[in-house]
């Protein structure tokens, strides 16, 4: 973390001094707001948290609550979330309160009695290490919490505005704000009344059942599996010995999936209902939580489980659904109008919790689409950007889907339904990176670059995420990990790895420093120019020697920024090999020098020579070069 640049801070240094619309931000929802996000989900808390930090932009989060989420369903945390929460500054004590998940262990019937249950595999979590971070049980309250203390302590000083329920909305052909919301009031002295404001954007993050997606005609596809779970949260005494651990567990009379919580007590199980009938009409879920705990008994024999106090339950029906579009643009009007509104989250995507996947995937949608407002309105970019956002992450959440169906199916099969027996590890072993949040892919696009120079750097391929690596900060001899110093801050990421000339010697690094530095098509260039010059892009080296090796004084200046109203040269930027663990050899980055371009989802943009830079300024150029906004087609709709 780096402060004291702007002068000496005596406080905490997560709290940034107030800027822009957070220097006299107004209590009451305002008339006009540039951002609209409705829903204080995991979904629109990130999207509020990332827009908290363009200072210059209003954005207001809504909320029908009258506060804060107490306890929420979801509380799975992949190790791709954990990256993200180490962006926004609190990976490490979200960790700390929470459970890990190491192991796994896998129980099926006892050979000898079928109606007592034995313990037959366990598999690592993280067996190949495909992250540094840890895959994590906690509460999704205490996540929306860690977010909105980010955003409360950001330059807007941004804020939940709690008690209003979103009702309608109508997109006009034209205006600075033509997006027209109506809210209800739910709680205070004007419960109960409608009042309308106007918004350039709105983010719809409100669930499953999504007001802003009726609003805008997005209809949900999918099927119901027919296979009801009951699911509760609970302190109990138990013989069972895993208690502590994460279990599958496939008995004679159904199965549970165990997910142990934070704290050291609480507990989720899912308990195996069975197949309903449809025509029913969902009476399954009108079952008890002692039917429910009667027969997670069941399956368990022979151990026993006494149920001592129940936080939260709940009973499900597994289905899984998909929007067919994230925004309000029809498939017939692609290409004539950017959008003006966004579904995000479960708004988009409905599936089994049994994964763990629903609050992971709906946080990168609002990382998404959250940064990508944030340049479009501050001016950095044109709008076409926007339309990059439904493109993107529909398809990742029609993998989703397609995993969990398979996963949720596997859960609910019999023990003897399975061709081989230990076929639910190992589907769970072989599959671990796609639960982890580490598949996704992006397409090449306005935003993602195309593969013209194979086997630069094997170890960030373009479209993923920038997987982090150790190496050594020159200054202050530290041992880092090189993503871990990306922070939610809304900028590019430039990592420049050096060709094998040392700095000072008129290397292609030094040369590639002088066009960064000079040139009017570096994306440098495009810095507003009363900003710090990295204040749209952060610009790294990393050498190939060990930091002992490197003189600092002789690295170019473009990666030694002066910085804040005194100037100050910041020394964060400039990096030497870990001899332990050499980020050339684990990335596996040609040895000519390679050029990395993360955007600020963390997400590689592009991989290019140090030599290519008429790509990487070709590459920028259309970002960069925002055009005049384009009126939207009208489109009146209403909540229903």
């Amino acid at each position: 973390m780096q402060f004291h640049h702007h002068g000496y801070v005596s406080g905490d240094p997560r709290v940034r001094p107030a800027a822009g619309v957070g220097l006299n931000r107004p209590e009451e929802l305002p008339e006009e707001v540039d951002v609209l996000i409705v829903g204080t989900g995991p979904a629109g808390m990130l999207a509020a948290a990332q827009l908290s930090m363009f200072p210059n932009v209003q954005t207001r989060i809504i909320e029908r609550r009258p506060g804060r989420l107490a306890i929420g369903q979801a509380d799975g945390i992949q190790a791709r979330s954990v990256e993200t929460f180490q962006a926004f500054g609190f990976a490490e004590r979200i960790t700390a309160e929470a459970y890990r998940i190491t192991e796994m262990a896998f129980w099926k019937p006892d050979p000898a009695n079928h109606a007592n249950i034995l313990r037959t595999a366990r598999a690592v979590d993280d067996e190949t290490g495909i992250s540094e971070f840890p895959h994590l049980i906690v509460n999704q309250a205490r996540v929306l919490d860690y977010f909105a203390e980010f955003a409360a302590n950001s330059p807007s000083r941004l804020k939940p505005d709690y008690g209003y329920d979103f009702q309608g909305l109508e997109v006009a052909d034209g205006g600075e704000y033509p997006v027209t919301v109506t809210l209800l009031h739910t709680a205070g002295q004007n419960e109960g009344q409608q009042r309308t404001i106007r918004a350039k954007y709105v983010v719809g993050a409100d669930g499953a059942r999504s007001k802003v997606r009726q609003a805008i005609g997005c209809t949900m596809a999918g099927d119901q599996a027919n296979h009801a779970w009951g699911v509760m949260d609970a302190l109990a005494v138990t013989d069972f010995p895993d208690i502590r651990t994460k279990c599958a567990i496939q008995g004679e009379k159904g199965s549970i999936l165990l997910i142990p919580r934070e704290g050291g007590h609480l507990f989720r199980m899912y308990v195996d209902l069975g197949e309903v009938d449809p025509a029913t009409h969902h009476a399954v879920r009108n079952t008890s939580i002692e039917e429910i705990i009667a027969k997670a008994n069941a399956i368990l024999h022979p151990y026993t489980l006494d149920v001592r106090n129940v936080a939260w339950h709940s009973v499900y029906e597994v289905g899984h659904r998909l929007t067919d579009r994230f925004d309000d643009v029809l498939p017939e009007d692609r290409g004539t109008r950017t959008p003006r509104v966004f579904i995000a989250g479960d708004a988009c995507h409905t599936h089994s919790a049994k994964a763990g996947q629903g609050m992971n995937v709906s946080m990168q949608d609002g990382f998404n689409i959250a940064w990508k407002l944030g340049h479009v309105l501050e001016g950095r970019s044109p709008e076409s950007l926007l339309s990059t956002y439904s493109a993107e992450r529909q398809v990742v959440a029609r993998n989703l889907i397609d995993f969990d169906k398979q996963w949720s199916a596997m859960m609910a099969k019999k023990p003897e339904e399975f061709e081989d027996p230990s076929e639910l590890e190992e589907f769970y072993v072989r599959t671990a990176e796609f639960p982890a949040g580490f598949m996704t892919q992006y397409a090449p696009s306005l935003i993602v670059g195309t593969d013209d120079h194979p086997g630069l750097a094997a170890g960030f391929p373009i479209g993923k995420r920038f997987k982090s690596a150790p190496v050594v900060r020159v200054a202050d001899t530290n041992p880092i990990h090189l993503g871990h110093h990306a922070t939610a801050d809304g900028r590019w990421r430039i990592y420049v790895f050096a060709d094998a000339a040392l700095p000072g010697t008129d290397s292609a690094t030094d040369k590639l420093a002088e066009w960064f530095a000079a040139s009017p098509e570096s994306p440098l260039a495009a810095t507003p120019s009363d900003a710090d010059p990295d204040a749209w892009f952060d610009l790294k080296v990393v050498y190939q020697q060990p930091h002992t090796g490197l003189d600092i004084g002789k690295v170019p200046a473009v990666f030694k920024p002066q910085v804040g109203p005194f100037k100050l040269t910041d020394y964060e930027k400039v990096y030497g090999t870990d001899p332990n663990a050499d980020i050339f050899e684990l990335r596996g980055l040609d040895r000519n020098g390679v050029v990395v371009v993360v955007r600020p989802d963390q997400y590689v943009a592009n991989v290019l020579p140090l030599t290519a830079t008429a790509e990487l300024g070709a590459f920028f150029a259309p970002l960069l070069n925002a055009a005049p906004p384009t009126p939207p087609q009208a489109v009146a709709a209403a909540a229903r």
